[in-house]
C-alpha cells in the first residue's frame, strides 16, 4: 500500500511539535494575525471539543514568543514585520474536571506554580488570584515588555457540575477570583486570549472584565478552528486522492462520504462548510470512515442536562428555529438544552433568515447523529450497549424486511429487564425516533397534516416510513387510522415508496405486541 501523503496530528496540539517534527498543518495564522492586531486586547473564542482550539493557543505562544523560525512559509510571516518576544503566561484547565471547590483551588495553585518557577513568587501573595495577579507584574518587571495570558478551555472545571444546583456556583466563584486580576492588570497586558465550549455570562465568570470581545459568531473569524471544504479540497488534495484509493471509491464518492460525516458545521451566518478537525484526519490516518471524535468522549453532562430539563430525542434532532438569545445564551442562565448543544457542536447554524432574524439548527453530520442517539439508547432500552442489536436491526431494514425488523425489535424487549416511562405513547415514539436515527433516516415524530397528525415519519434509503403507535390497543386500528385520513397522499410530493407501519405497544407485556405493515 502506498505511503499516507502527511503525517496527521492526532491528539498533537503543540504547534511546535507539529513544525519541527513535519507533522501535517492546515494554516491559521493569518486569523492569528487579525486577532492580535484588532482593537480589543481581550478575545475570547468559543468552538467544540477537539476542534483545534488548544492547537491556537499554542500557537498563537509560539508567535508572541517570538519564535519566527516555526512561521516560515505560513501566511503570518508575511504579514508580520516587528516579531517582538513577549512573556507568556499559558494556563491550559483541560485537567481541571471532576473536581471538588478545595481541590480547585490546589489545581489552580499548581498552574501557577509552573509559571512562579520561571518569574519567581510574592511570598506575599497567597490567594489565588494575588498569584495571578503577582505573576503578571513581575513577568512584565523582569522582561520590559507587557504580558500575554493564555487560557485555554477555561470552562472545563465547570462543565461536569453543569447541572448541579449546589455545586455549579461554588466552583464559578472559584474561577471567578482566580480570573479577576485580568482588569486591574492591565497596564502591563498586550493581549488576553481564553477559549472554551460554553459561554458563561461575563458577570458570573469575568465580573471585573467587561470589554472581552466574543469573536465566536463573527463571519471573519468562521473558519478559524475545523477545516473549511475550501481547506480540504485545495490543501489535502493528495490525501483525499490517498483515501479513495485505500477505500477502492473514486474521489468524488470519498469526498461525500466525507462531507456527510464530517461536514456540516457553521458557526457564523456566512460560515464556510466547516469539518470536524479530529474526525477527518483521524479518518486519513486509519483510513476508515468511524465515528472518532464522538468516540473520543461521551457527553455525560449533555445527557444529564436533557434529563434535567425534560429534553427529547426530537427536540434536538432539528431543524429548530431560534433567535441568536436563544441558543447562544450563558451557560448559567439556561431555560432549555438547546444553547449547551449548539455551545457543544452537537447542533450547528443551517439556515438564517434575515427578515425574521431567526436562525436554523441541526445536527451537522451523519457522526454526530448516529453517535448520539447510541448515547440516547439506555435512556430507552435501560441497557448500556445495544450495538449488536441495531446493527441486526438496521441489516433487516435495509433489505426491507421490515416484519423482520419487528420481530428482532419485539423478542429484544422481552430480553431487557426493564423500560423507563412506557405508560405513554411518547416513549415509544422517541424510542423508534432514536432507532431509526441510528440507522440514518431523517424525519420527525408528531408530524402535522392537514388531517391530524402522524406519529412518525422518516426517510430511510429510499422509502418513506409513516407509522402511527398505539398503546394497548391494535396495531389494525393503528393502520386503520393512517388509511382513514391518507397521510399517504400529504407526503406523495416526496416522490418516495411508502411504507406504512401500525405498531400496538403493550404496557403489561413491556414489548411490541403486534405490527401491521403495507408497503407501495
Amino acid at each position: 500500500m502506498a505511503q499516507a501523503p502527511h503525517r496527521y496530528p492526532i491528539g498533537i496540539q503543540t504547534f511546535s511539535k507539529l513544525r519541527t517534527e513535519g507533522y501535517f498543518y492546515i494554516d491559521k495564522t493569518r486569523y492569528i494575525y487579525d486577532l492580535v492586531h484588532s482593537p480589543s486586547p481581550y478575545v475570547f473564542l468559543s468552538r467544540p471539543r477537539r476542534f483545534g482550539k488548544s492547537l491556537l493557543a499554542s500557537t498563537m505562544r509560539s508567535y508572541f514568543e517570538g519564535r519566527r523560525e516555526l512561521f516560515e512559509g505560513l501566511a503570518i510571516e508575511r504579514l508580520e514585520t516587528e516579531w517582538r518576544k513577549h512573556p507568556v503566561l499559558h494556563f491550559d484547565m483541560s485537567l481541571g474536571k471532576h473536581m471538588g471547590e478545595e481541590e480547585l483551588k490546589v489545581y489552580l495553585g499548581y498552574r501557577l506554580s509552573e509559571w512562579e518557577k520561571v518569574y519567581g513568587r510574592n511570598p506575599e501573595a497567597t490567594a489565588i488570584n494575588d498569584r495571578l495577579a503577582s505573576l503578571i507584574i513581575r513577568a512584565y518587571e523582569q522582561t520590559g515588555e507587557k504580558v500575554v495570558v493564555l487560557i485555554d478551555e477555561y470552562d472545563a472545571p465547570l462543565l461536569d457540575v453543569v447541572h448541579e444546583e449546589e455545586n455549579l456556583p461554588k466552583l464559578r466563584n472559584v474561577m471567578r477570583n482566580f480570573y479577576s486580576p485580568l482588569k486591574a492588570c492591565d497596564p502591563y497586558l498586550r493581549f488576553v486570549f481564553l477559549t472554551g465550549i460554553t459561554k458563561f455570562s461575563q458577570l458570573s465568570i469575568f465580573s471585573e472584565l467587561n470589554n472581552i470581545q466574543n469573536v465566536s459568531m463573527l463571519d471573519e473569524y468562521a473558519g478559524i478552528c475545523g477545516i473549511t471544504a475550501e481547506e480540504l479540497q485545495t490543501q489535502m488534495c493528495e490525501d483525499i486522492d490517498y483515501l479513495a484509493s485505500c477505500l477502492k471509491e473514486t474521489r468524488e464518492t470519498t469526498l461525500r462520504k466525507l462531507k456527510d460525516m464530517y461536514d456540516g458545521y457553521h458557526f457564523t451566518i456566512e460560515s464556510p462548510d466547516i469539518y470536524n478537525p479530529f474526525s477527518l484526519l483521524s479518518c486519513l490516518s486509519t483510513r476508515r470512515l468511524g465515528n472518532y471524535w464522538f468516540g473520543s468522549g461521551t457527553p455525560t453532562y449533555l445527557i444529564e442536562m436533557m434529563r434535567k430539563y425534560g429534553a427529547s430525542p426530537t427536540e434536538i434532532g432539528g431543524p429548530i428555529k431560534a433567535t441568536e438569545s436563544v441558543f447562544n445564551a450563558p451557560t448559567e442562565s439556561l431555560s432549555g438544552i438547546i444553547p449547551l448543544f449548539y455551545q457543544s457542536g452537537y447542533i450547528t447554524i443551517k439556515g438564517y433568515d434575515p427578515d425574521t432574524e431567526n436562525y436554523t439548527l441541526g445536527m451537522p453530520n451523519a457522526e454526530v447523529r448516529v453517535g448520539l442517539m447510541e448515547a440516547l439508547i439506555p435512556n430507552y432500552l435501560a441497557i448500556p450497549e445495544a450495538r449488536t442489536f441495531i446493527n441486526e436491526m438496521s441489516g433487516y431494514l435495509v433489505r426491507n424486511d421490515i416484519d423482520g425488523a419487528f420481530r428482532l425489535l419485539q423478542d429484544f424487549f422481552k430480553t431487557v429487564p426493564y423500560c423507563r416511562d412506557i405508560d405513554h405513547e411518547g416513549h415509544w415514539q422517541q424510542m423508534l425516533y432514536v432507532l431509526f436515527s441510528i440507522f440514518g433516516a431523517k424525519g420527525d415524530v408528531e408530524v402535522h397534516t392537514s388531517d391530524g397528525r402522524i406519529d412518525l415519519a422518516l426517510v430511510f434509503r429510499g422509502r418513506l416510513y409513516l407509522m402511527e403507535i398505539k398503546l394497548d390497543r391494535s396495531a389494525r386500528e393503528a393502520m386503520e387510522q393512517i388509511d382513514l385520513r391518507e397521510y399517504d397522499r400529504r407526503f406523495a410530493l416526496y416522490g418516495y415508496p411508502v411504507v406504512k407501519v401500525g405498531v400496538n405497544f403493550g404496557t403489561k407485556e413491556r414489548t411490541i405486541t403486534e405490527w401491521l405493515v403495507e408497503v407501495e
